[in-house]
C-alpha cells in the first residue's frame, strides 16, 4: 500500500521486546563476505553492498502480487499445510446481543494459535459484562472508541480507569472486571491472552445464578425477584 500499514505486535513475554529481534541485515552484516560467498555459494562481490547497520523501518520497492511470493516461500518443499493467517472480521460473531458483539479465534477455529483472542464491540451504553477468566493474564488494546474498566482484587483493593484508542489494558488472571463504554461511538478492542490456545470466560452473573439463592441474597442484600432476573447464561456484552 503506498500509504503504507499499521500492525500491532503482541507477545506472549512482557520482559520481551522488539528491540530484542534479530534482524536480517543486522546477522549478515556481522559475518565476513568470504562465509556469505561459501554459504550462498555465489562469488564474494555479491555481497558488497550488505548494510553495516540494522534496517529496522526502511525504503524499498513494493513487493510483487501475493502469488509470486506464496509461490517463492513454498519453494521445492511446497506450500505449509497449515495457515499461518486468520480473517477475523470474515467469521461471524461467536457471540451477538443488542449491547454489542464478540469473536473469538483461539486454537478451536485458528489451528496455528498458541494465544487466545476476543474482538470486542460494546455499542454505546453497553457493557462487556462482569467476569474473570481462569486461565491466563489478559492483555487488552482499544482501537476505538472510549471505555472504563474497574478490576477488583482481593484484600479490599480495585482499581478504575478510563481508556481511548492506543490504549493498553492489564487484568491479572482471575481477577473480576468489567469494561463500560462510555462514549457515543462503539468501544471497540481486543482481549489477548499468552501461552494458552482456548479463549476461557467465566460470567459473574452466570456463577452467581448457579449459586444456591439464599447464599447470594444473604451476602448481597438483594430479594428473590432481583436473584431470579440475573442472566443464567451470562451475556458477555450487555444488554442481552
Amino acid at each position: 500500500n503506498p500509504d503504507g500499514c499499521e500492525f500491532l505486535l503482541v507477545f506472549d513475554d512482557g520482559n520481551f521486546s522488539e528491540s530484542d529481534t534479530v534482524l536480517l541485515s543486522d546477522a549478515i552484516g556481522h559475518l565476513p563476505t568470504e562465509v556469505l560467498a561459501k554459504n550462498f555459494a555465489v562469488g564474494e562481490q555479491a555481497f558488497k553492498n550488505v548494510p553495516k547497520e540494522e534496517l529496522f523501518i526502511f525504503q524499498a520497492d513494493l513487493p510483487g502480487s501475493l502469488e509470486a511470493d506464496q509461490k517463492a516461500a513454498a519453494g521445492a518443499r511446497g506450500r505449509s499445510p497449515q495457515n499461518f493467517a486468520f480473517r477475523t472480521m470474515e467469521m461471524p460473531p461467536t457471540l451477538k446481543t443488542k449491547g454489542g458483539d464478540v469473536r473469538v479465534v483461539d486454537s478451536s477455529n485458528f489451528k496455528a494459535s498458541t494465544t487466545a483472542m476476543a474482538l470486542v464491540t460494546v455499542h454505546p451504553g453497553g457493557l462487556r459484562e462482569l467476569h474473570w477468566h481462569p486461565n491466563a493474564d489478559e492483555w487488552q488494546y482499544y482501537i476505538s472508541g472510549k471505555g472504563r474498566m474497574t478490576v477488583v482484587a482481593a484484600g479490599n483493593r480495585a482499581r478504575t480507569m478510563d481508556f481511548q484508542e492506543g490504549d493498553v489494558g492489564y487484568v491479572q488472571k482471575t481477577l473480576l472486571h468489567y469494561i463500560e463504554n462510555t462514549g457515543d461511538t462503539d468501544l471497540v478492542f481486543l482481549e489477548m491472552f499468552g501461552k494458552v490456545d482456548r479463549f476461557q470466560d467465566l460470567s459473574f452473573s452466570e456463577w452467581l445464578a448457579h449459586t444456591p439463592p439464599e447464599a447470594v441474597m444473604a451476602h448481597l442484600r438483594i430479594d428473590k425477584a432481583t436473584f431470579d432476573a440475573i442472566p443464567k447464561n451470562g451475556g458477555v456484552v450487555m444488554p442481552l
